[in-house]
Order: structure tokens, then sequence, then C-alpha cells
């Protein structure tokens, strides 16, 4: 998308047996999330070899735009949701959107 300053690419890997539970509270999340000014795409995507790694692909237009996400009430309910179900620390790499 033209309008993206970057793209964030988010590794989640989830204890066996929370799947389900990971992937329902990151689809509200997520489509919560698109419906921000500066979020141009929120993608909730799960391995199709290891059900426990998932990968949010999350498009901004500026670091407001993540500072406003990163205090909205759906991210803070899914951090919330989730925290418990990390297999390992999740991380995120950015990429720019050329």
């Amino acid at each position: 998308m033209a309008d993206e300053a970057f793209v964030t690419f988010v590794h989640v890997h989830v204890v066996p047996g929370a799947e389900d539970v990971f992937l329902e509270a990151s689809r509200r999340n997520a489509s919560s999330s698109r419906k921000e000014a500066g979020v141009t795409r929120f993608d909730v995507v799960q391995h199709v070899e290891d059900p426990t790694r998932f990968m949010l692909i999350e498009g901004y237009v500026s670091e407001d735009a993540v500072a406003a996400h990163r205090a909205s009430d759906h991210y803070l309910a899914w951090r919330a949701a989730v925290d418990d179900l990390m297999a390992e620390q999740r991380y995120a790499e950015r990429y720019v959107n050329r």
C-alpha cells in the first residue's frame, strides 16, 4: 500500500493447546486495529506446518500511529488475553515500504 510508512512483522509462538484462544483474541484485535486511522493493514497468519506459530503483519503510516495503536483499549485487551499464552517472548521486525 502506497501510504504505509512501514510494515511490522510480529512473530509469535504460543504454547501447544492455546492456538484457538490466541487466534480468537488476535482476530478481535486485528478487526479493531484495521479501523484505526493510522493502520493500513493488520493480518493474522498461522504457520502451516507448526500451528503454534503465528505472525501479525501490521502496516502503519507513522510512529504516532504505532503509539496510538499501543494505547488503544483493544490492544491492551489483546495483551491481557494473550500474554500468558506465549511459549517464548514475541518479537517484531520492521520493514520500510519502498
